[in-house]
């Protein structure tokens, strides 16, 4: 087995210390409140060059999340210009602190709007991006009028941004908790979501509290909750990409993660739900 590459999402603080003590070699941080206007924010201390050095000297890939309120897709002003504006403000600092892409939810249309309206407003955004690293849309867990949550609406917005000059820039990041939420049979998520975007360049790997098809986004760790576990484990296998933790706990649940991360690659069977124990 290739290197594994993984992590978990971390505080800004120190995200490199963090990942230091799990033995990490990815990591992800929120740049501020993720359901705040105000920002982007980095409380590293020495600031964003210093984490830059400190995570190349450590051998480790930052990624960034964008703040939650973010939806480029709306058709209210209101929110979709800030919107834009913060997104460019964060793409700005990630570039600073050396991340390898940013992590942007796909966001929605209201119930009166068409979705071809949130994906023109999409391609509008992608057009007008200073981008100096990867923008990775993240398929996502509910809402009737989103525009990354089914594969019909997925593949409608990728065929809408097909043809923009920051094409080049745009990425993918499967999260297994929205695929279940979703109603993806994650067994096929990979071939599924890979034949729509052409790419996947990370996993969020996350459990699911509530059942399959629910629309819920809520995490818990491998293993824990209602996702299947030998799809989640395709997942991993197939995607072979970066995996990210978006898990509950700390350094003992993602330690036990890793351990099951490590078996779902090597595993010639299928894994049983005793291997997540």
């Amino acid at each position: 087995m290739t290197a594994l590459r993984w992590g978990a999402h971390a505080r800004t603080a120190d995200p490199v210390a963090e990942a230091r003590v799990l033995g990490a070699n990815q990591v992800q941080i929120m740049l501020g409140d993720p359901r705040s206007w105000r920002g982007p924010q980095l409380d590293y201390a020495g600031g964003p060059e210093a984490l830059r050095q400190a995570a190349a000297q450590a051998g480790l890939t930052v990624w960034v999340h964008a703040a939650y309120i973010i939806n480029v897709a709306s058709t209210n002003h209101r929110v979709r210009l800030p919107s834009r504006q913060l997104l460019q403000r964060t793409v700005d600092l990630a570039a600073r602190l050396g991340a390898a892409g940013v992590v942007a939810h796909g966001g929605h249309v209201s119930d009166d709007d068409a979705p071809e309206q949130g994906q023109a407003n999409w391609r509008k955004c992608l057009d007008g991006l200073d981008l100096p690293l990867s923008l990775l849309i993240e398929n996502t867990a509910g809402g009737r009028n989103a525009m990354a949550r089914t594969p019909e609406r997925l593949a409608a917005l990728w065929a809408a941004l097909a043809d923009s000059p920051q094409r080049d820039r745009l990425g993918f990041c499967l999260d297994t908790c929205h695929a279940h939420a979703a109603g993806f049979d994650l067994a096929q998520a990979v071939d599924r979501l890979r034949a729509i975007t052409g790419r996947i360049d990370l996993v969020h790997a996350n459990d699911s509290r509530d059942q399959a098809g629910s629309g819920a986004d809520r995490h818990t760790n491998l293993g824990q909750g209602q996702c299947d576990p030998e799809g989640l484990a395709q997942v991993l296998r197939q995607a072979d990409a970066p995996i990210v933790l978006e898990t509950p706990g700390g350094l003992e649940e993602h330690q036990r993660e890793r351990a099951w991360i490590e078996r779902c690659l090597l595993a010639d069977e299928p894994v049983s739900q005793a291997a997540l124990d």
